[in-house]
């Protein structure tokens, strides 16, 4: 394998902020150095944000995006400034969470993707939205995402 397919990035190894929105944030992807494979890959990012559209108040989540790869792999900082543009991104929980799996199943087309929306309670009611592409193929280890039920959620 040679460096040459990571020659088109353009966010790693450089200064690059964090996009004002998710519609403006790029995700960037190089090509999947072991597309014979049949492996899953995990991303966590325990401290997601966004805002209620409504109120302009903050809301919190842990999510757990694991794909299966095909041609391509997402590059690890740009899918971090993607989902930090959804600091001030006012959408409900369903819209955010379904929204960042889409997004990256229509640019990476992943062989399977599922995403866990975990989100912190307000009100005292936590929300968790679920979302997959299918059943995950034959013979990969997809290990349960084992984010704790609501009891403090900490």
């Amino acid at each position: 394998m040679t460096q040459d397919i990571y020659q088109n990035l353009e966010q790693l190894g450089s200064e690059a902020r964090v996009p004002t929105s998710p519609d403006l944030a790029k995700l960037e992807y190089v090509q999947n150095p072991r597309p014979a494979a049949q492996y899953m890959v995990r991303f966590v990012c325990p401290e997601f944000t966004s805002m209620c559209p409504i109120t302009g108040q903050p809301d919190f989540a842990h999510i757990v995006i694991d794909y299966v790869p095909n041609r391509t792999i997402v590059e690890s900082k740009s899918l971090k400034l993607f989902l930090n543009s959804f600091r001030n991104h006012g959408g409900f929980h369903e819209e955010c969470t379904v929204g960042i799996a889409e997004r990256l199943v229509a640019e990476m087309e992943p062989r399977w993707l599922r995403i866990g929306g975990y989100w912190y309670p307000r009100g005292g009611i936590p929300i968790d939205v679920f979302w997959q592409t299918g059943t995950p193929p034959l013979g990969v280890w997809v290990p349960e995402q084992d984010v704790p039920g609501y009891r403090g959620r900490g």
